[in-house]
């Protein structure tokens, strides 16, 4: 069996996988940091791709049966005709499972608290004990819009800080979660920690309770655009919104004219509508937002490399045995929807 690896190495993890003599591993160096074609005449027997793009010549790759990809957004695969061709895909979850959650925390508190104020009074020199730096999150309500790994970690951590749990789902259940690759001691595999569950048309009733929003949802065609003025008018004012997420499943104007008019509290705000935000955006400038440049989980998490090889080191095992693979899309996911 011959597999491309077209992702940074992993020594120790090629190295076991070499001790197979019956698999030929091929390794693209350097590693593609965007779209580009391969060597087709060496490279078309490949029943195995891992790669972050498929190259530019996919269709040369005539004996493909599986990509593993290292991100956990799949937007590089639509259009690719890979259910046409009978070509599995299997993506990056669970990854940023523990560091975003770990976020997602962190940023509960501090919007809370309002740390922002608290070091603007440090950088200048103001003494201010008010109860408002003094708020706790035990007995308030974290809403996760989206239960995949993220979500169901940022709720192991809630429970433990003894916030309640409410999810909004498609189907309006948690269930378990079957074949997903998640950190041991991570998450809730059984889908049992929400204290309510909602589903589809359930939105405004589960947004008028929180008073933390959390996306955790991907971004598709059927999500970018969810929150919009509607949505953000159903939270309390006292809520909080934080979009680890994608920035586009927030309209822009919309959350604007929120933090304008108050209608939420403030908000964290981790993925963007441009990349890099530039200078004069209005985000920037809100006192009571948290903005970070995408770094709530990435490739340049320490752990990532880890996790990604754990991954497709298990998933050739399973994919050599005919057992069902960790992380694989479907042919819903796969055409954008």
């Amino acid at each position: 069996m011959k597999l491309i690896v077209d992702v940074a190495p992993q020594p120790d993890v090629l190295a076991k996988l070499r001790e197979q003599t019956d698999l030929e591993l091929i390794t693209l160096d350097p590693p593609a940091l965007a779209v580009r074609a391969v060597d087709a005449s060496q490279l078309g027997d490949a029943e195995a791709l891992f790669c972050t793009f498929p190259p530019a010549n996919l269709a040369d790759l005539r004996a493909l049966r599986w990509i593993q990809i290292a991100s956990t957004g799949y937007t590089q695969l639509f259009g690719l005709q890979l259910v046409e061709r009978g070509i599995r895909a299997t993506n990056a979850r669970g990854c940023f499972d523990v560091p975003i959650a770990e976020w997602n925390l962190a940023m509960m508190v501090n919007l809370l608290r309002d740390l922002r104020l608290m070091i603007r009074n440090q950088d200048s020199a103001v003494w201010d004990r008010s109860a408002r730096f003094q708020r706790e999150l035990r007995g308030l309500t974290v809403g996760l819009w989206g239960y995949g790994g993220i979500g169901r970690e940022t709720a192991r951590l809630a429970r433990q800080f003894g916030l309640k749990v409410h999810v909004l789902t498609r189907n309006g259940k948690t269930g378990p979660r079957g074949e997903v690759y998640a950190v041991p001691g991570t998450g809730d595999a059984d889908g049992t920690l929400a204290d309510r569950v909602f589903g589809a048309g359930q939105e405004q009733e589960f947004l008028g309770g929180l008073d933390f929003l959390i996306l955790a949802l991907p971004l598709t065609k059927a999500t970018e655009g969810l929150i919009g003025e509607r949505e953000l008018q159903a939270l309390p004012r006292h809520a909080f919104v934080l979009n680890p997420a994608r920035g586009p499943i927030i309209k822009e104007k919309a959350l604007l004219r929120a933090l304008d008019e108050g209608w939420i509290a403030g908000a964290a705000l981790d993925t963007h509508y441009h990349y890099p935000m530039p200078p004069e955006h209005p985000l920037w400038k809100y006192p009571q937002v948290i903005f970070t440049p995408h770094i709530s989980g990435s490739s340049l998490s320490p752990r990532f490399n880890d996790r990604l090889w754990d991954i497709f080191q298990l998933n050739v095992g399973r994919f050599r045995r005919g057992e069902p693979l960790l992380n694989e899309l479907t042919a819903f996911q796969l055409s954008g929807n």
